[in-house]
């Protein structure tokens, strides 16, 4: 599968993708970016929707708005996304090289600033064919002074989550979204999947592998083996913080470290791209902000809310749903705060908790040689207990036609 890239950027371009927030996004433009099925597929067979992490063997991790600030260079803290016109549900996306929309008139699409401004969103926005996108982002790039002030950041996350989470389906077999960062998220917390030869750091984070280009021979075998290593893992093959290191530091833009941003990589709010909307459970991997991972609560059911995908007009959204757009205005309020320690990582309690119901394992035990007897690491009761961080519990909506029609058929 190959993603829009090659596309030199051009100087007259940049104060304008500076105006929309998508600059350093853009920098990742100038070659193809061709994704990695063989790598990415066993990561997402380990993605759960009700909690929106991964399961590996040593517990569970997830993409974070932090993620997304160091990776894409995207701003996070702004406002989210929202519809103020109503479209009609139809994909007419626009071709992947002049940004032009399939029945909508443009002037010289291949020379105006929207253009460029268009072809970043179909990078983060993209729908499973590759090069098409929704008819509702048309009044958007019409306004690029507004741009800017949009969380781009959240929008992607969120729209990658949903995709993941369709993806969970055994009858969705292709994956949409913004891929580059699932891909820049494996090579950058799991230093056993990189690729050799790319040891030059620079900004966006992302940029380090932007030419990396995967082998596409023998791919059954490869995602047998990328499964089996997954299971494999121990927890000293896993980087719960990454982005602290000295040659991140020396290159991380100024705005990603002000504090207003950083507090809401901590927040548990919703996550909100048009009638999509997520939840940011950054309470189910403390040990990526540094903390101690206690045993979880139980996850939020928004199983409602992933069934909506904006069929049949969504102007009514953001009424209907003012709660969830709400929650995201006040995410200030719903940082957590915890204590922040030399070794993060799960705390016995938790392992213990973890090998019992956790879903470590998917490679058939004759390729394990059977590593389910593995004691815990002495380090995790060295962590102690963790502490479960103050938050609001926000209600359950599940999606009640699913719950009436498995009572139904009876399961």
């Amino acid at each position: 599968m190959r993603r829009q890239q090659g596309m030199p950027l051009d100087e007259r371009y940049v104060p304008y993708l500076q105006m929309a927030g998508l600059y350093h996004l853009a920098r990742l433009n100038d070659r193809w970016f061709r994704l990695d099925e063989p790598l990415v597929s066993p990561f997402v067979e380990r993605w759960r929707p009700k909690t929106h992490t991964f399961h590996i063997p040593f517990g569970e991790c997830t993409i974070t708005l932090q993620d997304v600030a160091y990776q894409l260079g995207l701003v996070v803290e702004a406002l989210c996304q929202r519809l103020p016109y109503r479209f009609p549900y139809v994909y007419r996306g626009w071709t992947s090289r002049l940004g032009v929309v399939r029945g909508v008139s443009w002037s010289d699409s291949s020379s105006e600033p929207g253009s460029e401004v268009r072809s970043k969103l179909h990078l983060l926005f993209t729908d499973k064919s590759g090069n098409c996108i929704h008819i509702r982002w048309l009044p958007y790039v019409a306004r690029l002074e507004e741009m800017g002030s949009y969380s781009w950041g959240s929008a992607a996350l969120a729209w990658l989550y949903r995709c993941m989470c369709r993806v969970a389906n055994r009858h969705v077999v292709k994956l949409a979204g913004p891929l580059q960062l699932l891909r820049f998220w494996i090579f950058r917390h799991f230093p056993k999947f990189r690729p050799a030869g790319y040891d030059t750091c620079s900004w966006p984070l992302a940029s380090r592998w932007s030419g990396y280009s995967p082998s596409y021979s023998e791919k059954g075998p490869r995602v047998q083996s990328t499964r089996l290593k997954i299971d494999m893992l121990q927890p000293r093959n896993f980087i719960w913080m990454p982005y602290s290191s000295p040659e991140v530091l020396q290159v991380v833009h100024k705005e990603v470290l002000e504090p207003r941003h950083m507090a809401v990589w901590r927040s548990v709010t919703s996550l909100i791209y048009f009638t999509v909307v997520e939840w940011h459970q950054v309470d189910m991997v403390l040990p990526q902000f540094g903390g101690v991972q206690p045993l979880p609560r139980p996850a939020l059911n928004i199983d409602f809310l992933m069934s909506k995908d904006g069929r049949g007009g969504d102007r009514w959204f953001p009424s209907a749903l003012q709660h969830w757009h709400i929650l995201w205005e006040t995410r200030a309020d719903h940082v957590l705060r915890f204590d922040v320690v030399a070794d993060p990582g799960p705390s016995h309690a938790y392992l213990d908790w973890w090998n019992q119901h956790g879903k470590r394992f998917l490679s058939p035990e004759f390729y394990l040689g059977d590593p389910r007897g593995v004691p815990i690491p002495v380090e995790a009761s060295q962590r102690g207990p963790g502490r479960v961080p103050d938050m609001d519990r926000v209600d359950d909506i599940p999606d009640r036609c699913r719950v009436e029609r498995r009572a139904r058929v009876g399961t």
